[in-house]
């Protein structure tokens, strides 16, 4: 089906799913630089001072970073807008699939370095509550700009 095709409700719903999507690659962004610089990094560097060049800041990492990114980006923006078509646009259900975004993303990863001593307590207990904030913020700018009728 071409954007041609599509009708003028369905052109809207595309068009406010990808001012959503710009709007959380901003945010999202600026969050992540800001937790690892201002927590993640100096932390981990504190906790792991034997090993060389942990928590580095070069092209590879920028690189692989940009990837981690783009797919966040995409997940905390289509998993809660299919979770708010679904279920309903209310603040209740925005709030649940923020929640449910992080825990699929961030508690996974957090509790898996945790459980490998590659990170720790300390740095899982700022960083998670921080990447919460994070995806609840994302899954309200999709109901802000997907669903502004809802209550």
């Amino acid at each position: 089906m071409t954007s041609a095709a599509l009708s003028p409700n369905s052109q809207a719903i595309s068009r406010a799913f990808w001012l959503a999507l710009g709007a959380n690659f901003l945010w999202i962004n600026i969050s992540e630089v800001a937790r690892y610089f201002a927590f993640v990094m100096p932390m981990t560097r504190e906790a792991f001072p034997m090993i060389a060049d942990v928590a580095p800041m070069n092209l590879p990492v920028f690189m692989i970073w940009g990837v981690w990114d783009m797919i966040l980006v995409v997940a905390a923006t289509a998993m809660p807008w299919l979770i708010l078509d679904k279920f309903g646009s209310s603040k209740k259900v925005a709030a649940l699939a923020g929640v449910f975004v992080w825990m699929a993303v961030f508690v996974i990863l957090w509790l898996g370095l945790f459980n490998m001593n590659l990170t720790t307590g300390g740095v899982l207990f700022t960083a998670l509550p921080l990447a919460l904030i994070e995806m609840l913020i994302a899954a309200f700018i999709v109901r802000g700009f997907c669903f502004r009728r809802a209550a």
